[in-house]
């Protein structure tokens, strides 16, 4: 890869020193079929999730840029909408940012989620699903991806492009035809 020949850290400092915004890729994005990465992260009620504690549901892990933006909020919403739907599907929602806990304890305060949202400000759990990061200068941001995860942890679909208005109906449809 060509990133990786030249240096990433050079790269990334010339493309940003240019004002351009750079998209890291960590590794290949997790494809379906493969078992899903286990990983432990602060929810915004400051305790440990992790995917283990969900063997036996369906898990929508879904990332996402930036809490409080508008796409961001439209998606959880929509999210939040459904919740009736998942817990009737045995289903979770689990959203993951490179935001902190106060940031999502804010968030989560202010709109009312009910669902986990899980901070990942060192992208651990974002480059072990391959998830892109963009940057402009010291911000980063997750792309906006879905890994939905059967009961037996295996990733059964991915959304590499995400429609927010109609995400969670996709979602939900996912989980219906898989069963």
């Amino acid at each position: 890869m060509l990133l990786r020949s030249l240096g990433l850290a050079a790269v990334a400092a010339a493309v940003t020193a240019g004002g351009l915004v750079l998209k890291v890729k960590a590794a290949d994005t997790i494809q379906p079929g493969a078992t899903a990465p286990n990983f432990s992260l602060p929810s915004q009620e400051d305790k440990l999730v992790s995917l283990k504690d969900y063997k036996g549901k369906w898990v929508v892990l879904y990332f996402y840029p930036k809490d409080q933006t508008t796409g961001c909020t439209i998606e959880a919403h929509n999210f939040q909408r459904d919740m009736a739907k998942y817990d009737a599907a045995n289903a979770v929602v689990l959203g993951v940012s490179l935001d902190t806990v106060e940031g999502h304890k804010a968030w989560c305060s202010k709109d009312t989620f009910s669902f986990k949202l899980l901070a990942d400000p060192d992208h651990k759990v974002v480059d072990a699903y391959g998830v892109p990061v963009k940057g402009m200068g010291a911000m980063k941001f997750a792309n906006r991806e879905t890994f939905l995860i059967d009961p037996s942890g295996k990733v059964a679909k991915v959304w590499e492009k995400v429609d927010v208005k109609v995400h969670s109906d996709e979602v939900l449809a996912a989980i219906a035809a898989a069963k």
